[in-house]
């Protein structure tokens, strides 16, 4: 094997004799059993690895989520916990700390729907009370916007004839038109519904109109050359495209309307998330405002989250991206 390595070019081309031949038959086959050897070697020695119970090596672990998604955030809630610490410490102890507001907590979500009374309430009633509240006027704003904002996005007629309309009574807060619910309805809970209907009715109205306007002007072309009846252009056309800014709309509105609820409780009164908040405040209880305050949070976050999913679930692909 040596031989055939360093020999120089010229033995190459000569004519070897019948005895070299058999000198490099004979190292070409060692060669190859030696190789051939090595390899069964090789496999013997994996397989006795394996069966030893040596496990194949592991890509290494990538912990750069931590960094992203749970560090940043549990940051977020350490820095509030401070800044609240030293207010409280800055106060003399007139803002309730974290520690003390944390078993005040613990307290009052031991037992959350006792009732004692049409005034003295747990907050699990009370919470549900407000979401009743807002689920009504919220549903009765969907049943009369909607229709009425694809209306508007589908005549021109409409849209130039609301349209000033909606630009007047839009920036009015909601609570201006409390007064005018309890004056017509004589009561605080039918009036408190009547101010989340109005706070809510804008943004689907307004949302929906936008989307029905958006449509190409293509899709219309073809239903007219289809000649398709005014409900097959709302339910195979406008509905479909629509749907992802209908959907914002009632987002939008459903953070308004939770929005609103607090501040409407607090001036009817009765059973209610606002109704505790004002309460407590006549009470002199802090610890259960702050309390009340994260509660109304917690709830607003979980409504925003559930639309959220709801509408990756009905929306294109084109418009998630």
């Amino acid at each position: 094997m040596v031989s055939a390595v360093f020999h120089s070019p010229l033995d190459a081309t000569a004519p070897a004799s019948p005895a070299a031949r058999r000198f490099h038959e004979r190292d070409a086959t060692q060669l190859i059993a030696a190789t051939a050897g090595e390899e069964r070697s090789t496999a013997l020695f994996d397989s006795k690895t394996l069966a030893a119970g040596a496990a194949p090596a592991r890509p290494a672990r990538d912990f750069s989520f931590i960094w992203q998604f749970i560090l940043p955030p549990v940051l977020g809630l350490g820095l509030l916990a401070l800044v609240w610490e030293l207010v409280s410490l800055g106060t003399g102890a007139s803002i309730p700390s974290p520690k003390d507001t944390f078993w005040q907590a613990v307290q009052i979500f031991s037992d959350p729907f006792y009732s004692k009374g049409p005034n003295d309430q747990g907050v699990g009633w009370n919470v549900l009370s407000s979401l009743k509240r807002v689920a009504m006027g919220f549903g009765l704003a969907a049943i009369v916007g909607i229709p009425v904002g694809f209306m508007i996005g589908r005549f021109t007629f409409l849209s130039r004839m609301f349209n000033p309309l909606i630009s007047l009574m839009r920036p009015v807060s909601p609570l201006a038109w409390l007064p005018i619910g309890l004056l017509v309805f004589k009561g605080a809970n039918p009036a408190a519904i009547w101010t989340i209907f109005i706070c809510s009715i804008w943004p689907m109205i307004i949302n929906t109109a936008v989307g029905v306007q958006r449509v190409p002007q293509d899709y219309m072309n073809v239903a007219r050359v289809l000649n398709l009846s005014e409900w097959k252009i709302v339910t195979k056309i406008l509905f479909p495209a629509v749907l992802p800014y209908m959907l914002t709309g009632v987002r939008l509105a459903v953070g308004t309307a939770w929005l609103v609820i607090v501040a409407a409780e607090m001036l009817t009164g009765g059973v209610g998330i606002g109704f505790w908040v004002w309460d407590e405040w006549n009470n002199l209880n802090v610890k259960n405002i702050i309390i009340a305050i994260f509660v109304i949070g917690i709830v607003g976050l979980l409504l925003e989250f559930a639309l959220i999913k709801l509408a990756t679930a009905f929306t294109f692909e084109e418009v998630k991206n």
